[in-house]
């Protein structure tokens, strides 16, 4: 998953690189900055910066990782938040671009973030969270890199007023009401849903041929050619790594997690129907018994097609996220 939202300790991350929210001296800090260079070794840390002392807001250097997990450390500096007329998020784009550019020329495949400048420096956390997202996701339209922004609590995802009343009231209207509801119409128009894989009915044994013909790779190939889409515009959007999509392009009988299959309904913005038939071709139903579910099909049925919207609102809930 090229970009996924965690709830971790960074220094216990296995990437090959963790950045460090870091001070344009580069000397040991507080909280996580002081764990970083305790767990890698502060005096081999304190050497390692000191060549590279002072640096500007917004920059970034790389040392090794020392005693870490990760092999190296990206240490980052953002800005310190005043009133946000100040250039600070332009200051703090640039903290994240810098850290991804080395990370690239470093040859690392997979990376961790902190929040940047959400601690001590007092950046609002969820306008932190929002620039992260918007700028890691643009710097991977054109990388392949695995990246993962360590949240220490929910803070930083706040949902809207709006949106979140409106997710509690569709949980409210239809888990409870359809958790041991069966209903063998796939007609959605907002009714409870719930199809288990073995609750559809039959005419005909033709019939049941004809409805398990199409493989989930063969349905999703043909939905990206029918909507003249290119298959990276595709996983892209799914939040899918190129070489997982891959894998489902070359094989036929590929079978993908089921957070997979709506990652990819996201990404084609099917309706319900559609998604039900997507993931139907991978043996999966789409049921009102799941939160996971049910939040994912508000999104859908709401036309709202922002796949880190939606893990967003996933992660909110403690629900695993979407494409993991």
């Amino acid at each position: 998953m090229p970009l996924n939202l965690i709830h971790a300790d960074i220094t216990e991350m296995n990437t090959d690189a963790i950045v460090n929210a870091a001070n344009v001296n580069l000397k040991q800090g507080g909280g996580v900055c002081g764990t970083i260079f305790e767990k890698a070794g502060a005096k081999q840390m304190k050497k390692a910066c000191e060549k590279y002392s002072p640096i500007k807001i917004g920059e970034a250097i790389i040392t090794p990782g020392f005693h870490l997990q990760a092999k190296y450390v990206i240490h980052a500096v953002g800005p310190i938040y005043k009133d946000g007329k100040h250039h600070e998020k332009e200051l703090l784009e640039s903290a994240y671009i810098s850290s991804l550019n080395l990370a690239v020329n470093h040859h690392i495949h997979s990376i961790a973030f902190p929040l940047i400048s959400a601690g001590i420096y007092n950046y609002p956390k969820k306008e932190a969270l929002d620039i992260a997202i918007s700028t890691i996701t643009s710097f991977l339209n054109n990388h392949e890199l695995d990246v993962n922004i360590i949240l220490l609590d929910k803070e930083a995802v706040q949902l809207s007023e709006d949106l979140y009343h409106n997710i509690e009231h569709y949980i409210d209207t239809y888990y409870e009401e359809t958790r041991d509801r069966l209903f063998e119409s796939k007609s959605i128009n907002l009714s409870p849903l719930i199809l288990t894989n073995d609750e559809y009915s039959y005419n005909s044994l033709e019939e049941l041929i004809q409805e398990q013909h199409e493989t989930f790779s063969e349905m999703l190939l043909r939905l990206i050619d029918e909507r003249n889409l290119t298959d990276v515009e595709v996983y892209k959007n799914a939040n899918i790594d190129r070489k997982h999509f891959s894998k489902i392009r070359s094989n036929k009988e590929y079978h993908p997690k089921k957070s997979t299959v709506f990652s990819f309904a996201i990404s084609l913005k099917l309706n319900l129907d559609e998604t039900i038939d997507l993931l139907d071709t991978a043996g999966y139903s789409l049921s009102y018994s799941q939160k996971n579910d049910i939040i994912i099909s508000y999104f859908i049925e709401n036309e709202e097609y922002d796949i880190f919207k939606i893990n967003e609102a996933l992660f909110f809930y403690d629900l695993p996220l979407l494409a993991t």
